[in-house]
């Protein structure tokens, strides 16, 4: 099923590739990627002979009925992992434990460092907890990635996606097999995580904001709600004024 669906990407929107060479032939390895699009997770395993293997909420695998079957076929078949996000910390705790297996099995895991897609098209601190962590724990070299005008193909809330020509940048294996044990120290795993932001950022060519998206998209929503909140109280005191009322204004502009 990924190579027909990997084939259908290719033909429809025709990825251009920088770096493949940094990919090895085999052996683990982590791939390391900004996050633009939800589209990101199959364009990048699109464009490799070898499967990579993203974490992928559980709700995409149980969804009942014809739909969700389908979605659970899909997602399997572009090499999505099922992840139980149950728990305070379910979610990160799983993951690590995943990509763990994945990467002993000498296979390619995939990762975003940010955590979740950015909300603005710029690139933010990545956490350091899951990419960090999996990397010292196995050993596995990590390899930046940079997608490139994704968000353009499918926005957030766009059901069809644009058809053009999407990008990505693979970067030279980052090895941090010098901090090896030493994944329970909290300041390496901030360095180890900052150097792939870093080397992620010079790929991609975005502003970097040091702050996580999860924060931002928070800000983003309390912005908005504010905004809303002000205009509803415009649109009340327009009211209360009477500067809504068509056929007074009429009256008004007869009188004068």
């Amino acid at each position: 099923m990924k190579l027909s669906i990997g084939g259908s990407l290719k033909l429809a929107f025709r990825p251009w590739v920088e770096g493949l060479e940094n990919v090895p032939a085999e052996g683990p390895a982590i791939l390391a990627s900004n996050h633009l699009s939800f589209s990101d997770s199959f364009f990048l395993p699109a464009v490799l002979d070898r499967k990579i293997t993203f974490i992928a909420k559980q709700e995409y695998f149980t969804s009942p009925g014809v739909k969700g079957k389908l979605t659970a076929a899909f997602f399997k078949g572009v090499g999505q992992l099922p992840v139980d996000r149950s728990g305070a910390r379910g979610a990160g705790e799983a993951a690590i434990k995943s990509g763990i297996e994945v990467l002993e099995r000498g296979e390619l895991f995939g990762i975003y460092p940010e955590g979740t897609r950015s909300p603005d098209g710029r690139l933010y601190r990545g956490k350091p907890g899951g990419l960090a962590r999996v990397a010292l724990a196995t050993g596995a070299p990590v390899i930046p990635v940079a997608m490139i005008d994704t968000e353009k193909i499918q926005p957030p809330g766009k059901v069809v996606p644009k058809l053009m020509r999407p990008g990505i940048r693979i970067g030279k294996p980052l090895d941090f097999s010098r901090y090896h044990g030493m994944d329970g120290d909290r300041f390496i795993l901030r360095s180890v995580t900052d150097e792939v932001m870093y080397e992620i950022m010079k790929l991609s060519g975005q502003e970097y904001v040091d702050i996580y998206a999860t924060a931002a998209k928070r800000q983003i929503a309390d912005a908005a709600k504010k905004k809303a909140e002000e205009e509803k109280e415009a649109e009340k005191a327009a009211k209360a004024s009477g500067l809504d009322q068509p056929e007074k204004k009429k009256w008004r502009k007869g009188t004068e």
